[in-house]
């Protein structure tokens, strides 16, 4: 949600993203393009020109013209699972060959494959789709999911699906020193200002960045501004080191970054969180960035004192692939 230049993420994450271990477990048919890419974290993107042996290649899930009854379908294993808030239903460059309605509906259940006997809960009912369009809507059931099964009417393709919610984090970390902004850990991304070219959370995702696609990036400012993050630690801990990891940003990187840090031990909107981070002590100076590298500093500031929120100032703006942020917990 954004309100006043302020993008409010109020720590949901998309649970279908492939790097958390999502799976496509069946689909009906991929005929002109695989059903894996509708769930890459980076964004869609048009390759002009470009056909292999079953036509045209698109950047999504597309199936063949059906000649038959019925209509295609494909079921995706959450590799977090969790709960849905929200869903955006993503049908970017796909004009003429776009699915004409849409429906989304998810379950809960142990084993790795939906069966006959599964109780699938409706939480998009049948809606029309535009081409080229971002579709989202807001999911109003509180139940816990672990797969979701997108239909599309009668066939047709989609670049990406967005789930949006929370993951149930099934064990706590053990003590010692951890990565305390990992979405894996439990990590989960409270608001930016901007995340025009890359999405918030993609900073704490697990492994390398891929591309500049897989990392947060803003729009170039004008004036004298700034950009900024607020992250939620997967746990409160001492922080012992943190890294800034600029990997595939080389015209693009931030000059210059800070950190604040606090710790909060009562429940706050994000809103409030917002309000209140301007004044939150520093962690890491303003410091000197550089092009694809990884960045690793000693904490010498905050040493003894327990924190589970950050808050990453960028200048003036620019793109950050990773962020760790590794403390002791207890």
């Amino acid at each position: 949600m954004k309100k006043n230049n302020i993008i409010y993420l109020n720590g949901l994450i998309d649970l279908a993203q492939s790097r958390l271990g999502s799976k496509i477990v069946y689909k009906t048919d991929e005929f002109f393009a695989s059903a894996k890419r509708i769930i890459n974290p980076w964004p869609p993107i048009f390759k002009e020109g470009v056909f292999d042996k079953h036509g045209k290649w698109m950047d999504g899930w597309e199936t063949r013209r059906k000649r038959t009854k019925g209509h295609d379908f494909l079921i995706l294993k959450l590799g977090k699972p969790g709960f849905i808030n929200k869903v955006d239903i993503d049908t970017s460059y796909f004009s003429g060959n776009h699915p004409k309605y849409i429906s989304l509906e998810a379950c809960s259940i142990s084993g790795k494959l939906p069966n006959k006997k599964t109780n699938w809960k409706t939480i998009i009912k049948k809606s029309p789709t535009k081409a080229n369009s971002h579709h989202l809507f807001n999911i109003k059931n509180k139940n816990f999911f672990t797969h979701v099964k997108l239909n599309i009417f009668p066939d047709g393709g989609v670049a990406r699906l967005r789930v949006y919610g929370s993951m149930k984090v099934k064990k706590k970390l053990s003590k010692g020193t951890q990565n305390l902004t990992s979405i894996i850990n439990g990590s989960v991304p409270i608001a930016c200002n901007n995340e025009h070219f890359g999405r918030a959370e993609n900073i704490l995702a697990p492994g390398v960045g891929k591309n500049m696609g897989d990392g947060w990036e803003t729009r170039r400012s004008r004036g004298k501004n700034f950009d900024w993050i607020i992250i939620k630690c997967s746990t409160a801990g001492k922080i012992d080191r943190i890294q800034i990891d600029t990997h595939h940003f080389k015209g693009n990187y931030p000059d210059k970054c800070s950190i604040q840090a606090t710790y909060i031990d009562n429940k706050l909107s994000s809103k409030n969180i917002v309000k209140k981070s301007k004044r939150w002590k520093l962690l890491l100076n303003k410091t000197k960035l550089y092009a694809h590298k990884k960045h690793n500093f000693k904490n010498k500031i905050m040493r003894n004192k327990k924190i589970n929120y950050i808050r990453i100032n960028i200048f003036p703006d620019g793109g950050i692939s990773r962020v760790r942020i590794f403390g002791k917990t207890e």
